[in-house]
């Protein structure tokens, strides 16, 4: 399993918490989809961001967003175990499971730090 930096893990945190306290729907789910990319390495993150995701979506009535979630739920946390996620992939049901995508610069530089 691969270690997030504890700076991801903060911004994760800072992530998920700005989620529940937007009242703007699409910024709840960019929150969501920014923590998503911060979580892939840890399983429980990783999966705790989809049960959000899901919890979101069945609040949203948005029937297929919250089966792809249910998808996701059970696969989150083996392929972030075995190092198999599609990095910058930012979780949503419209998106392929293990489709890589960008990974925004800010965010790319907490999960790699790079040496001083």
């Amino acid at each position: 399993m691969a270690r997030i930096p504890d700076v991801a893990r903060t911004r994760y945190h800072e992530e998920m918490r700005a989620a529940k306290t937007t009242l703007d729907p699409a910024q709840r789910w960019a929150h969501l989809e920014r923590a998503h990319i911060l979580s892939q390495p840890d399983p429980w993150l990783h999966t705790g961001n989809h049960l959000a995701m899901f919890t979101l979506a069945v609040r949203q009535r948005d029937r297929r967003e919250a089966l792809g979630q249910i998808v996701r739920i059970i696969v989150a946390a083996p392929g972030s175990l075995a190092g198999r996620f599609p990095e910058g992939n930012t979780g949503r049901a419209r998106v392929g499971l293990r489709q890589p995508m960008p990974t925004p610069p800010d965010l790319d530089a907490l999960l790699h730090p790079r040496a001083a």
